[in-house]
């Protein structure tokens, strides 16, 4: 028997065991999917302190149970451990290690590279190897594969090699990891048809594509197509501002035709690790080959200036009032990077802090998730959102609007609100609206 049948016949008899690389936003689900389908899984993180809470069911992440995680430890179906000597146990092994983007705005696939090292100890035959990390075109090919091969052993013939997009979008209830669909590119049409095989445990629909880059590319073409519509309806709320109308009913009325329109919203900027970073892993490597992706960069640079021309808006809003930006007390209300998520990756309200920071008398925040900031040049204690607590401030800026907050309340203490979220649905005499 070849080690592609010995391997497939594992993953089809659920006697494969399967070790997650990364357990944060994208591995932790996709281990507890596979351990719940009936899977022994691994689960393989350099943090510790993860670990720990993972075994103590603390809670962890939002798209996880950690009581439910804790069940599957005690079966002996999960094994989370910080030890990298439990990969070369594992028959399938999924990269989810983050890709962040350096300072300069170039890709930081470093992660990937220690991963692929640490497997490369390990190697062994037969292994499915799949990489679901985002990155840039040819990553799997030309990063991952020449590491894996430095083991002498062959791809196609000992190993196999797939880049399997993540698609998870955190907090989404009605479309969690297991409704979506799947796709896989291998490096061989063993490697996809072993990778399709496997994912099909949890995920109905796989779709298969003829090879690593195009997987890689439509991931990049999935957060573009975002990055760009939000850019746009940035850009119109700014000029329907100028012209003092309404965006979000035209956004409403425009969405009322049944074909070649789809509602995007304007809001304060983006986050998270997908659609302000993704992009930019496309744009870099076009540049690479001697392309420039100028829609790409455009949309970008609006979407970036979002932080900024919110604290002009609430600038000109405290002139109007007549007071100075210098001598205002301002509180942010929400600095998560989405709804209803504790995550601050890439969140604007960061950036809102910081530049009102340097601006303002005083700047405080609340958010239901978040108790405490100390991040980039951030060290704030978050308040307490009392009735006596918000009549001390001279403007209120709803940033993130989660669905605990009482806005009701917020607007009968508050003195003045800006509402970046359209919480409120119309302007009201204390409120304003992007």
């Amino acid at each position: 028997m070849s080690y592609f049948d010995l391997l497939l016949k594992k993953i089809e008899n659920k006697e494969a065991k399967i070790c997650v690389v990364g357990l944060g936003y994208v591995g932790l689900p996709l281990a507890v999917a596979f351990a719940k389908a009936g899977y022994f899984v691994y689960g393989f993180d350099t943090n510790a302190k993860r670990i720990r809470r993972l075994k103590s069911a603390q809670p962890y992440i939002s798209d996880v149970n950690p009581k439910e995680v804790l069940n599957l430890i005690n079966k002996n179906k999960f094994f989370p451990a910080n030890n990298e000597k439990i990969l070369k146990d594992a028959d399938v092994i999924i990269i989810c290690v983050p890709t962040p983007l350096r300072k300069v705005k170039t890709p930081d696939v470093s992660y990937i590279i220690l991963a692929a090292k640490t497997i490369k100890k390990y190697l062994r035959a037969p292994q499915l190897i799949i990489l679901e990390s985002t990155s840039y075109p040819k990553t799997t090919r030309e990063i991952l594969l020449p590491i894996l091969k430095k083991s002498k052993l062959e791809e196609e013939k000992d190993f196999f090699v797939c880049f399997s997009p993540e698609r998870v979008n955190p907090g989404d209830k009605k479309f969690p990891l297991t409704k979506i669909t799947k796709i896989v590119g291998g490096l061989s049409k063993k490697s996809t048809n072993l990778a399709k095989n496997l994912y099909q445990k949890i995920i109905p629909a796989v779709f298969c594509v003829s090879c690593p880059e195009v997987a890689e590319t439509a991931k990049l073409l999935e957060n573009t197509f975002r990055l760009v519509n939000i850019a746009l309806v940035n850009e119109f709320a700014i000029f329907a501002n100028k012209l003092k109308i309404d965006i979000w009913e035209v956004i409403e009325a425009a969405k009322t035709k049944p074909f070649g329109f789809m509602p995007f919203y304007p809001g304060p900027g983006l986050g998270g690790h997908c659609i302000p970073v993704d992009p930019l892993y496309l744009s870099w490597k076009a540049k690479r080959i001697g392309f420039k992706t100028k829609m790409i960069d455009l949309a970008s640079y609006i979407n970036q200036f979002m932080p900024n021309y919110i604290v002009q808006r609430i600038k000109n809003a405290l002139v109007r009032k007549k007071l100075d930006l210098e001598d205002a007390k301002i509180l942010i209300i929400g600095v998560t990077y989405k709804k209803d998520v504790k995550d601050l990756r890439e969140s604007p309200a960061l950036e809102i802090i910081e530049l009102l920071d340097k601006k303002c008398k005083r700047v405080d925040f609340f958010d239901p998730l978040i108790s405490y900031l100390k991040i980039n040049n951030i060290n704030k204690k978050g308040i307490n959102l009392a009735a006596t607590s918000l009549k001390n401030y001279d403007c209120v800026v709803i940033v993130t609007d989660h669905s605990k907050l009482d806005y009701q309340f917020i607007k009968k203490h508050s003195k003045f609100i800006f509402d970046t979220r359209n919480v409120y649905k119309k302007d009201y005499p204390n409120i304003m609206r992007l």
